[in-house]
């Protein structure tokens, strides 16, 4: 089997496996990476419509991937700060106790 071949069938494995996560994040890395053997494969056939197809999907699923986790910090620290201002003005007021 030529190298092509076995690039184009890991690609499809990988590809494959991307239906077995669970995680949104996972999901998103796992596709990027089949897109990029994707576009390997394509390289090696000299196949354009296959590299740019799959230059699109690598980065759309790079782009969300870490758009969501930017996302997901900001929620994160917000909801922190939020948490800190309900405790730090739930705090008893010890100055008038004398």
């Amino acid at each position: 089997m030529r190298l092509p071949d076995w690039l184009g069938w890991l690609a499809t494995a990988v590809f494959l496996a991307s239906y077995s996560c669970k995680d949104q994040q996972k999901l998103r890395l796992t596709q990027a990476v089949a897109a990029l053997l994707w576009v390997g494969y394509g390289a090696l056939l000299h196949a354009v419509p296959i590299i740019v197809a799959n230059l699109l999907v690598a980065c759309v699923a790079a782009y969300s991937s870490i758009s969501r986790r930017l996302q997901s910090t900001a929620a994160t620290a917000q909801a922190t700060a939020s948490t800190l201002r309900i405790t730090a003005s739930a705090e008893p007021d010890l100055s008038r106790t004398s």
